[in-house]
C-alpha cells in the first residue's frame, strides 16, 4: 500500500502564488509518475501536471507558465509551484502516485484564489 498526504493549499490573492507538496510513504520501490489534478465544485477532476521518472512533465494549457512541477525521487514527493494565480485555479488539488499501474490518491488541499 502507498499513503500519499498532500499540504500547502489556502487562500491567496489573484497574482499571488503558492507552493504544494505531496509525499508517499509505504512501499513507495516503484513509484513512477506522479501527479497534480484538480476538481473545482461543480467540475470533473481534470489534469494539471505530471511527471515521470525520466523528467518528463505535461501540463494542462490552462497552467502553462504559471505552473512548474517537480519531484525528488529519492523521497518519492513530489511538488507543485503555482505561480500567477486566478479565480479560475480555485479548486480542491490532489496528488496521484502511481506504482505498477496501480493509481494512489491524497485526500486533496484546497485553493482559492480570491481578492
Amino acid at each position: 500500500q502507498v499513503q500519499v498526504v498532500e499540504s500547502g493549499g489556502g487562500l491567496v490573492q489573484p497574482g499571488g502564488s503558492l507552493r504544494l507538496s505531496c509525499a508517499a510513504s509505504g512501499s513507495i520501490v516503484g513509484i513512477n509518475v506522479m501527479g497534480w489534478y484538480r476538481q473545482a465544485p461543480g467540475k470533473e477532476r481534470e489534469l494539471v501536471a505530471t511527471t515521470d521518472s525520466g523528467g518528463n512533465t505535461n501540463y494542462a494549457d490552462s497552467v502553462k507558465g504559471r505552473f512548474t512541477i517537480s519531484r525528488d525521487n529519492a523521497k518519492k514527493a513530489v511538488s507543485l509551484q503555482m505561480n500567477s494565480l486566478k479565480p479560475e485555479d480555485t479548486a480542491v488539488h490532489y496528488c496521484k502516485m502511481t506504482r505498477i499501474g496501480i493509481a494512489y490518491w491524497g485526500k486533496g488541499t484546497l485553493v482559492t484564489v480570491s481578492s
